[in-house]
């Protein structure tokens, strides 16, 4: 199933997941940093939710309260949250 999500405080705008049976198929930012986040998208794809939650959660960009990956990790715990 894929789900969009909008992001804050970050230059990606939105990232938009594709889960099935309990495993990421693919993550697409929009906005941000392109090699990194493509990068990102390839690192988690084949994992459960939970991990990469627990992996990224909290990083962060320099002063910024929040990160890319952080923003994914917030998507993904909505994602649990709302199945």
């Amino acid at each position: 199933m894929k789900y969009t999500y909008r992001t804050s405080g970050t230059c990606s705008q939105a990232i938009e997941i594709d889960i099935e049976n309990g495993v990421i198929e693919s993550v697409q930012f929009y906005g941000g940093c392109d090699g990194n986040l493509k990068g990102i998208g390839q690192l988690v794809r084949g994992m459960r939710p939970a991990d990469v939650i627990n992996r990224l959660e909290g990083v962060r960009c320099g002063m910024k309260s929040t990160s890319c990956p952080d923003q994914l990790a917030k998507a993904l715990r909505a994602i649990v949250e709302q199945n």
